[in-house]
């Protein structure tokens, strides 16, 4: 009998590995860009179709949420609730305070991060989403308003929105119908065209944006001062009319700006000295060890003032094709000095 047979204690079968032989898919370049542009052109038409139904409601809706005394809370489940999330978003950075809250988890607790001076925006393209279903009634009891985003206006959400907005599609680009594809898209757009609406009722300017969003780009360039990245004190470069050229140099090298300021004795500026008014002075044939930085600086140079938008001045470093400004008062007394290199740094290049 075999050593291993099933009739002896303690046997243990062997593990029997099966190896399944994968299906080989053929990449068919011409096709997958069919695929592509079919799913392009279906979620355009879905977006196309809602122009045709922007009526009344979607005014009345505005409407609400410019009323709102409190926040306007989005909700939505699955691949609506990541949508609501981005609608959420882009509300509270266009002037309407917004915040994204789980249907799922609002019932176990975070629907008291909705009050009475609220709007709740529920997105659902069937309109049947139990866990939205299932605060509903609370929602309803805060007397709170309720704009609802749905595919069908026969639902039960739709039917009990203070305004239902209709986002209803035709077909999802998913070639199985079953992925939200189109829907979502819809979905977003229209948030976004409630957001963008609400921006222009609120009067919401590019100052507004910018202290949204002080990270980005934007915010620095409309936020930042010539006096929040210029240099001062020991930083900025500067000589008297009367100093040796030589002094100039070693003034220009040890601030690393490329040039220094010219001031007389009550700290006005006089002129600038720069690595170009060396070349042209070598170009005359000025002797360096014996020269004056009075007899080869620029005078009357352009300056600008310290309460200057720090994006004004790179207007003017571009225009004048010149690589750094000397900040002034308005006396013309010597305050700072600022570099295209300070402006990359700021980040407001």
């Amino acid at each position: 009998m075999p050593r291993h047979s099933r009739g002896l204690v303690g046997y243990r079968p062997r593990k029997v590995i099966l190896i399944a032989k994968t299906q080989q898919h053929v990449l068919e370049p011409e096709r997958i860009r069919r695929l592509g542009l079919a799913v392009l052109n279906t979620e355009a038409e879905a977006i196309k179709s809602l122009a045709d139904r922007l009526d009344d409601r979607f005014v009345r809706a505005c409407e609400v949420m410019l009323r709102c005394e409190g926040r306007i809370v989005v909700l939505g489940m699955g691949k609506s609730g990541h949508i609501g999330s981005k609608i959420a978003a882009t509300l509270a950075s266009t002037g309407s305070p917004a915040f994204f809250v789980h249907p799922g988890e609002a019932s176990h607790g975070d629907l008291g991060m909705i009050t009475r001076k609220d709007v709740v925006i529920a997105l659902s393209n069937s309109g049947e989403t139990e866990e939205i279903l299932t605060i509903l009634p609370l929602i309803k009891r805060l007397g709170v308003p309720l704009i609802s985003l749905t595919g069908n206006v026969q639902s039960t959400l739709a039917q009990n929105a203070t305004v239902n907005i209709d986002v209803r599609v035709e077909k999802e680009a998913c070639p199985l119908g079953l992925a939200p594809t189109a829907s979502t898209t819809a979905a977003l757009a229209m948030g976004d065209a409630l957001a963008v609406a609400l921006l222009e009722a609120r009067g919401f300017t590019e100052d507004d944006f910018a202290r949204s969003h002080p990270g980005g780009r934007l915010g620095r360039r409309l936020l930042l001062y010539i006096s929040d990245v210029m240099r001062s004190g020991d930083a900025v470069p500067v000589v008297t009319e009367d100093a040796p050229l030589t002094e100039g140099l070693l003034e220009m090298s040890k601030k690393g700006m490329g040039m220094t300021a010219v001031v007389d004795k009550q700290d006005k500026v006089m002129g600038v000295f720069t690595d170009g008014d060396l070349r042209r002075a070598l170009d005359r044939g000025i002797d360096v060890h014996k020269a004056y930085v009075g007899d080869v600086m620029t005078r009357n140079p352009t300056t600008i003032r310290d309460h200057i938008l720090a994006a004004e001045a790179v207007e003017v470093m571009q225009s004048r094709k010149i690589y750094a400004l000397l900040v002034a008062d308005e006396r013309g007394v010597l305050v700072g000095a600022i570099s295209m290199h300070d402006m990359l740094r700021a980040g407001v290049v």
